[in-house]
């Protein structure tokens, strides 16, 4: 998760950088170790996902919701995933 900043000053104290689903599942991949909580949002989202993809009626239904899943796991930091809404 490297940033290259070409002439621009920009406050770091306003970035804020945190990990995706998709950045825990990439590091899972690559055998780094994950926190117990990590591997806990990594399976809630799985599970929500599911859930979710057998709830649609049809098939552009289904297909919608895949694309707003694929958004959730790239751009929400998996912190979301710890809610006790996504505990399914």
């Amino acid at each position: 998760m490297s940033q290259k900043i070409n002439d621009t000053t920009i406050n770091s104290s306003k970035i804020k950088i945190f990990f995706s689903i998709n950045d825990l599942r990439e590091r899972d991949y690559e055998n780094i170790d994950l926190s117990p909580n990590e591997r806990l949002a990594l399976k809630n989202y799985d599970r929500f996902r599911i859930t979710e993809l057998n709830n649609q009626t049809s098939e552009s239904k289904f297909h919608n919701r895949y694309m707003q899943l694929q958004v959730m796991a790239n751009l929400s930091p998996f912190e979301e995933f710890l809610k006790e809404s996504y505990f399914i």
